[in-house]
């Protein structure tokens, strides 16, 4: 199962990556939740999913939902992604499983390929349309994160070195993927700077509190 692709104006095939969970009690925004407790935290990841489906809904890029655990229960469509196809992520690292998933997406047939993850109130699809449109002339598009990482990631080909050896969920993963992308003489282009939400001072900050 996956999702289609859709032809820019120079032909390249587009498609979007969406990295989620499934909104279960308990395994989401742990870190969060470890001081507002699950019920709260999970209240904040709906919301985090509806405004990152109402993005990629209405950008109207194909796009593929990349579960990082199971649904409990069979189905065919996720009720959070209303007609987007997904699959699981596979075993591994974040690197890893980045990297699977571009590789999927490429082998799939397209040429201009983004991912995006769920923890981003400030993502619309103006973004997401712009990413594409930058890819268009660069390598890799990078939307940076404040906390020091990145929201989105965009390329034209796998990259392999952009995934390795990183220290994910960290500060520096910003900082090491344009590192890398220098070395391999990669033309990088950068979106706005947006802020995730995993922690409650990253809520407060959203919440304006």
């Amino acid at each position: 199962m996956f999702g289609d692709v859709t032809k820019l104006s120079n032909g390249l095939s587009r498609h979007l990556i969406i990295f989620a969970r499934q909104p279960v009690l308990g395994r989401v925004k742990t870190r969060l939740a470890a001081d507002i407790g699950d019920t709260a935290a999970l209240a904040v990841y709906r919301e985090l999913l509806t405004i990152t489906a109402t993005a990629v809904g209405a950008a109207g890029i194909p796009a593929t939902v990349w579960l990082a655990d199971a649904p409990d229960l069979p189905t065919a469509e996720l009720p959070e992604w209303p007609g987007l196809p997904w699959l699981l992520q596979p075993a591994g690292d974040l690197g890893h499983r980045m990297a699977a998933a571009f590789a999927t997406a490429f082998v799939a047939g397209a040429s201009a390929v983004a991912i995006i993850g769920t923890d981003c109130p400030g993502l619309r699809a103006a973004h997401l349309e712009q990413a594409f449109e930058l890819l268009q002339h660069h390598d890799i598009v990078l939307g940076p994160a404040t906390d020091g990482g990145y929201y989105l990631l965009a390329m034209k080909e796998l990259h392999m070195l952009l995934f390795a050896n990183k220290e994910w969920s960290t500060a520096t993963v910003r900082a090491a993927t344009l590192a890398d992308a220098a070395r391999l003489g990669l033309r990088v282009a950068l979106l706005p700077q947006l802020a995730d939400v995993d922690t409650v001072a990253d809520l407060r900050a959203w919440r304006g509190e």
